[in-house]
């Protein structure tokens, strides 16, 4: 008996079923009600970008995103005769089957191929460099360029896996697990992916400081 307690299997099986507990403590505890900035207070303007149109989403959207506040919005830079769309959905909880949806499963039901799906990382300032998953779609003769990432008031991440071992770690530590996925779409002009790039990754550096008001 002793031997099989000292054993690595049994460490193992000891480790699993501490893990459990946490996240069971964690996760059914009632999180405590935070007050938080709307999105429909997020600037409509910041450095050269300026908000040019809101967008809306179908109901039957909003109810297979179970998102508790979204914004759509396209913006346009007229120095860089650039736009590009703004879409943030804000769950203020993961529980009851809530989390956010990944661009990746989202775009391919839209009819838009992918051709590009890496990782990159965007210099802001005020923090260190944020990974950010880049995805180039398809559809027809269009193309368009994604960047998105997950984020909540302790950290940005761009996995899908890491952002949701964090919901863990955050219901365990300190009783919450709200977060939000963070999108900007950027169209593919004259085939130039690079260009394209770097036009998102300067639309984000605006704004990105900005989200920090609306996580509790």
């Amino acid at each position: 008996m002793f031997d099989f307690l000292e054993s690595s299997r049994a460490k193992i099986l000891t480790a699993l079923l501490l893990a459990h507990a946490g996240i069971f403590y964690g996760m059914s505890r009632p999180e405590p009600t935070r007050v938080v900035k709307s999105l429909s207070e997020f600037p409509k303007e910041f450095g050269d970008w300026k908000m040019i149109q809101e967008g809306t989403l179908e109901k039957e959207e909003m109810e297979i995103l179970k998102a508790d506040e979204v914004i759509t919005r396209y913006y346009a830079n007229s120095k860089m005769q650039r736009g590009g769309n703004l879409f943030i959905a804000y769950f203020t909880t993961q529980r009851a089957g809530k989390a956010p949806h990944s661009p990746k499963n989202c775009l391919p039901g839209s009819g838009w191929m992918p051709l590009v799906n890496d990782k990159l990382y965007v210099d802001v300032e005020g923090a260190p460099p944020v990974e950010v998953n880049r995805y180039v779609v398809s559809r027809g003769d269009s193309k368009s360029l994604v960047l998105y990432w997950y984020q909540t008031k302790h950290r940005t991440v761009a996995s899908e896996y890491m952002a949701k071992v964090y919901t863990v770690v955050d219901a365990i530590r300190y009783n919450r697990s709200d977060a939000a996925v963070v999108k900007v779409t950027l169209p593919v002009m004259n085939g130039d992916v690079d260009a394209a790039t770097e036009a998102a990754k300067t639309f984000m550096r605006t704004f990105y400081q900005e989200l920090n008001p609306y996580f509790p």
